[in-house]
């Protein structure tokens, strides 16, 4: 019935049709781009071409313009696909570069780079994160220097969902080196930019997504590049940071979900001492404390997403969610792969990628410990942000 309060029949017509288009086009192949560590260039254009990549953007680029729980659901379905790298690939596309190019892109950008990331005909990827920082945003070292109609930029980010491989890049830079948050700038870039040069770093989880550290090496760049109004960039960043942490909760939520599924059904499968393992009392007992938590960790997280849905700009709540969501995760994680016991341990069983793969949750988008601090600042301190 909660459900029911969010989620309209066209909600529900809407996650029939992409459930139908992973279960066709992306779940088969999850393995495969695992193991390659990278989507194939044609399933940019298929998600492009179903209208799934401008689902929140405006209709005249090529968007649908439709409500956030459609964005919900993609989030969630995007979630249940075995294969966290290939979301996070898809994600940061939509939900990290177009979505920054959706608020603060010119005319002309838009025109370009908004219209063929909806079409998918281009992806891309947001830089901020650096080697030398991460939860430090002000702190950022790579600079942009004004020369007459250009910007020179150079430094390093690291860390980047889509950093190789995508065609364009969103950066974050300092275009005041003297500032902190108020020198920051943000620009779009093509990736074939002369003195671009980016490295595949190895991860413990995500395989299918690439992840790069990125070089600028004096790179220059029109001052047609500059996204938005110059000094600007962090607080462009800090809008972003609640819907990507609204996005990781909704993920991870989700993902519980979807493991709790698994389980259930393993559990049923497999017998010990004579009887299915869904009948031994303790292991009942584990399943159904976890199911109250995801549940109720579910209607919190969906609470927020009406209330972001309606305009409000829920920090603290975000935080709260993004906090709590993937502790929980991780807690699914390894109680799940447990039920599973040396199957759960076994690359072909999906416990075992799924323990690899939740554990970001912790760390990106802001770690536990910074969401933490936020929490702390508006609860203790009394802290407000606009």
């Amino acid at each position: 019935m909660a459900r029911m309060h969010y989620f309209t029949e066209e909600h529900d017509t809407f996650r029939q049709a992409f459930r139908d288009f992973l279960k066709k086009e992306v779940v088969p192949f999850v393995n495969e781009w695992e193991e390659r560590g990278e989507l194939p260039r044609s399933i940019w254009k298929k998600f492009g071409d179903m209208g799934f990549f401008g689902i929140a953007s405006p209709e005249r680029y090529g968007g649908l313009a439709l409500d956030f729980f459609y964005t919900v659901i993609f989030m969630e379905e995007i979630a249940r696909i075995d294969s966290a790298g290939t979301g996070a690939a898809i994600g940061a596309h939509v939900y990290l570069a177009l979505s920054h190019l959706d608020n603060e892109g010119t005319e002309e950008q838009k025109e370009h780079y908004l219209r063929k990331g909806i079409a998918g005909d281009l992806f891309g990827c947001l830089a901020i994160t650096e080697p030398g920082g991460g939860s430090d945003v002000a702190a950022m070292r790579t600079s942009a220097a004004r020369d007459g109609d250009h910007y020179i930029i150079n430094g390093s980010k690291t860390f980047i969902t889509n950093g190789v491989l995508s065609d364009f890049l969103v950066v974050a830079a300092k275009t005041d080196p003297s500032a902190k948050a108020a020198g920051i700038s943000m620009f779009v870039i093509d990736r074939n930019t002369p003195g671009i040069t980016a490295s595949r770093l190895n991860k413990l989880g995500w395989h299918a997504s690439d992840t790069g550290e990125i070089a600028f090496d004096e790179v220059r760049v029109p001052a047609t590049a500059l996204m938005g109004q110059e000094g600007q960039g962090f607080y462009y960043i800090m809008q972003k940071f609640a819907l990507e942490r609204i996005g990781m909760a909704v993920g991870a939520v989700a993902a519980c979900e979807h493991a709790l599924g698994q389980t259930l059904t393993y559990m049923r499968e497999r017998e010990a001492f004579g009887r299915s393992i869904d009948r031994f009392q303790v292991l009942r007992h584990r399943i159904a404390q976890l199911a109250s938590e995801v549940e109720m960790q579910k209607q919190f997280v969906l609470h927020i997403c009406h209330r972001h849905s309606k305009g409000e700009y829920v920090v603290k709540e975000a935080a709260m969610a993004k906090l709590l969501a993937t502790q929980l995760s991780d807690k699914v994680a390894t109680e799940c792969l447990q039920m599973y016991g040396g199957y759960g341990f076994m690359e072909e069983y999906p416990m075992a990628r799924f323990y690899r793969d939740t554990r970001l949750g912790q760390i990106g988008g802001g770690t536990s410990e910074i969401m933490c601090e936020i929490i702390a600042k508006m609860v203790i301190d009394d802290v407000r942000y606009a």
